[in-house]
């Protein structure tokens, strides 16, 4: 696991587990818990959104250098309840210069697509590490 994931106390809270690495290539499985639901029983969109960006950084940060989120923007398709194991698959699209585009599909244990997820990146002079 890169140390990126290593100090991302965030993601590890949320018991996200990281299933795939690779440049321009993340899956990142997370089950829902109780205290992951909103007032009607159903998982809060932001936590989705969490899991959805954890693969998009993921997916986003191939070298040395840091690459951080431009904009995101999601779109909810199906509602998911506690016990479900939702799974967010990130891909790469497009790089142009220090600009990205990812696209990232969040589905539940059977397969089916609980949102879709779109990130622009923006990739610093700064060094990871």
């Amino acid at each position: 696991m890169r140390d990126m994931m290593r100090r991302d106390r965030a993601s590890a809270m949320l018991g996200m587990v990281v299933e795939l690495d690779e440049p321009g290539h993340a899956v990142v499985s997370m089950t829902v818990r109780d205290d992951m639901l909103n007032g009607f029983a159903i998982t809060h969109g932001g936590l989705v959104f969490a899991l959805a960006d954890t693969a998009f950084a993921i997916s986003c940060n191939e070298d040395e250098r840091v690459t951080v989120a431009g904009g995101a923007d999601i779109t909810f398709l199906k509602s998911t309840r506690e016990g479900q194991v939702l799974t967010a698959t990130a891909v790469r699209r497009v790089v142009s210069g220090r600009s990205g585009l990812y696209d990232v599909t969040v589905t539940d244990e059977v397969g089916d697509i609980v949102a879709e997820f779109r990130g622009r990146s923006i990739t610093t002079n700064r060094a990871a590490g």
